[in-house]
């Protein structure tokens, strides 16, 4: 299989990389329709180190699994688990010229919706010597998460490489064009647990994508690029629904960046909210946990929205607030707008 990004050394020499995970702080299921989004990078993330040697197979071993993966740098990889088979797809794509062992670190919750898949892909890529340009890493990492049955579009490994240090990044995927957004020094983005753990490819995405295409379908243009009036126009009902919230939540993502340019934390919030109801109402990917956990954190002083972060049904709610709060027994995380992905030689 031919791939864009190729290792670019074959000498002995190691590599350290560190990818960071990702919140959405608003638009969301418009990567793949065309529209816009706005992610920032996080100071969580996940460390891979790599240790070549002349051995034709590559041996990872990761806290995410307790069981390491004998990778063959030639011919099928077997059976292997879930994170290993998600490596093994990762060195189909760079073709390492040497085996040897990988060591991946992760501080980052698993099923939460901070894209801890998106970041072990960009860090084990980057250890093992793939160009760091961050559309052509992006893409590379987007087919290994495809080879392995996760309909993933290209959000995720794209603010893992593209985040930068105090900033939201505005991405529109039509045209992927990205722009730095300031966030507020006083905004406090805090991720805080459902309690309910989720994987893509046991729920409802692949279904909400197929549902999008036949949207777009109807309406002659991606959903991303259409108007909420276009929208109420699609005779069936649930497509219907499907393109209100994209063409809706596209228009809030722009409306959340010109906020928080404006330090307006207080309609950042509300438009978080909007979209955690068009998520839950018209594009059916919460749960009653999340909708609980949003109501509550709403209702919390000093919190001025919340939502749920990533495809949904399941993961994690974002709420954006003037200090620290007491979420209760949820695990939390304050994050912060954090640079993305970077990898150095051992």
């Amino acid at each position: 299989m031919l791939c864009e990004a190729r290792a670019v050394s074959v000498e002995a020499v190691g590599r350290r990389a560190f990818a960071p995970g990702r919140v959405n702080l608003i638009g969301d299921h418009t990567d793949y329709n065309a529209g816009l989004a706005l992610p920032m990078g996080i100071q969580l993330g996940v460390e891979v180190e790599y240790h070549p040697d002349d051995r034709a197979v590559l041996v990872v071993e990761t806290d995410l699994d307790p069981s390491p993966a004998a990778i063959p740098l030639s011919g099928p990889p077997g059976a292997l688990a879930s994170w290993g088979a998600l490596a093994a797809a990762v060195v189909e794509q760079v073709r390492p010229a040497l085996g040897g062992r990988v060591v991946a670190r992760s501080d980052l919750p698993v099923g939460a919706g901070l894209s801890s898949s998106a970041a072990f892909s960009v860090a084990l890529a980057l250890a093992l010597g793939a160009t760091p340009d961050p559309l052509r890493l992006a893409r590379l990492c987007q087919r290994a998460e495809l080879a392995v049955g996760v309909p993933v579009g290209l959000m995720d490994p794209l603010v893992v490489m593209a985040a930068r240090s105090g900033r939201a990044l505005l991405v529109d995927f039509d045209t992927l064009r990205s722009d730095q957004v300031p966030v507020p020094e006083d905004a406090v983005v805090t991720v805080v647990d459902s309690g309910t753990a989720r994987r893509l490819d046991t729920t409802a995405y692949a279904t909400r994508r197929a549902e999008c295409e036949a949207a777009a379908a109807v309406m002659g243009r991606p959903l991303g690029r259409a108007s909420p009036e276009d929208a109420d126009r699609v005779a069936d009902p649930v497509l219907r629904r499907r393109a209100r919230h994209v063409t809706t939540e596209t228009a809030r993502v722009r409306a959340f960046a010109r906020a928080l340019e404006r330090r307006d934390l207080v309609e950042a919030g509300r438009l978080m909210t909007e979209s955690h109801r068009s998520l839950a109402e018209d594009f059916e990917v919460s749960t009653a946990a999340l909708d609980e956990l949003v109501e509550r954190l709403c209702s919390t002083p000093g919190v001025f929205g919340a939502r749920l972060t990533g495809a949904g049904f399941g993961g994690c709610v974002v709420a954006l607030s003037a200090a620290p709060f007491d979420p209760g027994a949820q695990r939390a995380w304050e994050v912060r707008a954090s640079a993305g992905a970077r990898v150095e030689p051992r």
